[in-house]
């Protein structure tokens, strides 16, 4: 039987341990070396980039989020045996676990570590998905003659580097597909290496729940319940025809899923669909000087990442949550894309004037949509806004000062709110 030392990354025939390192963390399946779809998931990424860069940390339950209003981003495993869970509001978590330590997110820091595991993956093969900074799909067909080594000794060889170079640790789903291979990855977190075969693939799903399938959340699984559906064993009872009329696309694609197939290719460049920002408030607030300085600075960081990405939007979204948990989204699509920061406050500030005053908020956001090139954006102007073209000039030349001399080298009054 294949197997392979997750240690030292040496493969081997069927042990208890491996013959070189003796290690006992080995993996072994029969189609192990013939499979080249792969799903790396770092283990509670942003909690573990902390817990290296501060040790005293590292036997302490972290909690990467906001203030008590705020959402858990990620939390380290310590956390999580306690019950506190990504999403989870961060209210709920302390009581689950009051002694975590709290630690808002360094986006930047993250991203950074990001790029060198990608660098790490380049090194292995073009062909990758990215799906956020700590996870992506990697397909290594037709690697094993470069490397001289099949794809799963490759893999091990990445998360065995992440260890060795920054401190950091994964998790491998390997499989036949994109599907199997993200399903493989979260089976045993942290410092997995899961195979899922063609041949065992049907009998892996039968009986598992359909909240295992990406995608479905609370809302599908419960249509789906109403449907007598609970499991992939419920789904292969329906014929194709019937899913697809009762759900649409959705219900082709669970039939597929139900029999273990995914025809999706690994994708290098999956265009971004939207861009937004938002932030939970430590208290709610009707404030409208306070919701205006929210609102700029969402609006800042959107067309900051626009920019980033040299991407363009034509729709506008304001996004705010009630002290009563209702949301209200509203968008207006414009003319002419925009990246700027200037005009993505101004539209967004427009619609928040059409709602009533008075109303306390918990949350405010905006958002792009639609989104193009950068090439396309401000091409026509603005007829009824003379001033625009000002403005837009000004704040590209504050951009520039911002990149030469530091985020903070020029601050607008409004983002002091």
């Amino acid at each position: 039987m294949p197997s392979l030392c997750q240690e030292c990354c040496q493969p081997f025939e069927t042990g208890r341990r491996c013959p070189r390192c003796h290690a006992p963390n080995i993996v072994t399946h029969p189609e192990l070396f013939t499979l080249s779809i792969a799903h790396m998931d770092c283990d509670a990424f942003y909690a573990s980039v902390e817990k290296r860069d501060h040790p005293d940390l590292a036997d302490k339950p972290v909690i990467i989020g906001g203030g008590r209003r705020g959402v858990v981003s990620t939390a380290c495993y310590v956390a999580r045996i306690r019950g506190v869970k990504s999403a989870m509001p961060m209210f709920q978590a302390l009581k689950l676990c009051p002694d975590a330590v709290i630690i808002k997110p360094r986006m930047a820091v993250y991203a950074e570590v990001s790029r060198a595991i990608r660098q790490m993956m380049e090194d292995l093969t073009p062909a990758i998905e990215p799906l956020s900074l700590d996870e992506a799909f990697l397909d290594l067909r037709g690697t094993e003659k470069l490397h001289g080594a099949p794809p799963a000794v490759m893999l091990a060889r990445l998360v065995y580097r992440m260890r060795q170079e920054l401190g950091l640790t994964g998790s491998i789903g390997l499989s036949h597909n994109k599907f199997l291979a993200k399903v493989a990855s979260d089976l045993n977190k942290p410092r997995g290496f899961s195979v899922i075969g063609k041949d065992d693939t049907a009998a892996f799903l039968q009986d598992k729940p359909v909240r295992m399938i990406w995608g479905v959340g609370s809302a599908t699984q419960a249509a789906l319940a109403q449907a007598g559906i609970r499991s992939f064993t419920d789904l292969l009872r329906w014929q194709r025809d019937d899913l697809t009329q009762k759900f649409g696309s959705m219900g082709d694609r669970l039939w597929h899923l139900a029999r273990g197939q995914d025809h999706r290719r690994i994708s290098r460049n999956t265009p971004v669909k939207s861009i937004s920002n938002e932030t939970t408030f430590f208290e709610d607030t009707a404030d409208p000087d306070l919701l205006d300085g929210h609102l700029w600075r969402m609006c800042e960081k959107v067309s900051d990442r626009a920019k980033a990405k040299e991407l363009a939007g034509r729709v506008v979204t304001l996004k705010l949550k009630t002290a009563g948990h209702k949301i209200i989204t509203k968008r207006q699509t414009l003319e002419d894309a925009t990246q700027l920061a200037d005009r993505v406050y101004r539209v967004s500030r427009a619609m928040l004037s059409q709602i009533p005053a008075g109303q306390a908020y918990r949350l405010i956001g905006a958002g792009l949509s639609d989104l193009c090139e950068a090439s396309q954006a401000e091409r026509s102007g603005d007829l009824l806004d003379p001033q625009a073209h000002q403005r837009g000039a000004a704040e590209r030349a504050t951009d520039k000062i911002r990149k030469k001399f530091g985020e903070d080298a020029i601050l607008k009054g409004r983002a002091l709110r």
